[in-house]
C-alpha cells in the first residue's frame, strides 16, 4: 500500500516538473505576490502584525489551487480513470496526490515565508520550526481541500469559481481583515466552522505571541480534523468525480 502510495506520489511530481511553465510560475507568483504586500504596506509595525493572516490565506489559497487544478486535469487526461481501474485503492490515489501536490505547495509556502523575514524583514517572536510546521499543515488543509472540491468541477474554469465561493467569503468572515469579535453574532458563529479561522489565529499566535504548537493545540486539532474529514470525503466522492 505505502510502495503504490508512493509511485503515485513520485509519477505526480515528475509530470509537474516536467511542465516547465507551471515550475516557474510556481517559484516568482509568491516572489511578486510578496514583494508587493512588502511595497504596499505603509510601515514596518502594520507588516509585522498583518503579514501572519496574510501568510495563513495565501497558503491556502494557493495550495486550493494548485492541487484542484491539477487533480481535475488528471481526470480530463483520464490518468485518474486508470488507476481507478488498477489494482490500487482510492485512498493510495489520493494520499499519493496528496504528498505530491504538498511538496510543491510547500516550496511557494517556504518562499513565501522565507522571503517576508529575511528580505522584508518582518519580525517573529515563535519558533522558527513550529512556525514552520504550522505552516505545512495549513498546506496540508489546502490541498486537501483543493482534491474534494475539485471532484465537482468538470472543467478548470468551474474549479476557479469555486475560489470565489470558498476562499474569498473565509477571508472576510475569518479575522483577517476585521476583528471577528467586532462581527455581528451569526458571522461570529460562521467564523467557528471556517478552516481558516484557526489558521489565522493560529499563525499570528506563533508569530506575534510567541506561543508553541502546543498552545495552539485547538487549532493544529481543528486543521488536522478538517484535513483528514475532507480527505475522507474525497475518497467517497472519486467515483461520482469519476464521471463527471
Amino acid at each position: 500500500m505505502f510502495n503504490n502510495t508512493l509511485t503515485i506520489a513520485q509519477r505526480t511530481i515528475q509530470q509537474l516538473l516536467r511542465d516547465r511553465r507551471t515550475i516557474a510560475l510556481i517559484l516568482i507568483v509568491p516572489l511578486v505576490i510578496a514583494s508587493l504586500i512588502g511595497v504596499s504596506v505603509p510601515s514596518k509595525i502594520i507588516l509585522n502584525s498583518t503579514l501572519p493572516a496574510i501568510l495563513a490565506m495565501l497558503i491556502l489559497f494557493f495550495g486550493f489551487l494548485l492541487s484542484g487544478i491539477s487533480f481535475l486535469r488528471e481526470r480530463s487526461q483520464g490518468t485518474r480513470e486508470r488507476l481507478l481501474a488498477s489494482p490500487v485503492s482510492r485512498m493510495d490515489i489520493l494520499v499519493g496526490y496528496l504528498l505530491g501536490f504538498l511538496l510543491f505547495a510547500m516550496v511557494q509556502t517556504l518562499i513565501l515565508f522565507f522571503y517576508s523575514v529575511y528580505v522584508l524583514k518582518v519580525d517573529f517572536n515563535g519558533s522558527l520550526w513550529q512556525i514552520i510546521i504550522f505552516q505545512i499543515l495549513i498546506g496540508i488543509l489546502a490541498v486537501c481541500l483543493g482534491i474534494f472540491i475539485s471532484t465537482f468541477a468538470k472543467n478548470e474554469f468551474q474549479m476557479i469559481q469555486f475560489i470565489p465561493l470558498i476562499i474569498v467569503p473565509q477571508v472576510f468572515v475569518c479575522g483577517l481583515i476585521f476583528p471577528v469579535s467586532d462581527m455581528p453574532d451569526y458571522l461570529q458563529w460562521l467564523a467557528k466552522f471556517l478552516p481558516l479561522t484557526y489558521a489565522v489565529d493560529g499563525i499570528r499566535g506563533l508569530m506575534l505571541n510567541g506561543l508553541n504548537l502546543l498552545d495552539t493545540g485547538k487549532e493544529v486539532g481543528v486543521l488536522l480534523a478538517y484535513a483528514v474529514v475532507l480527505m475522507i470525503l474525497a475518497g467517497f466522492s472519486l467515483r461520482r468525480g469519476t464521471s463527471a
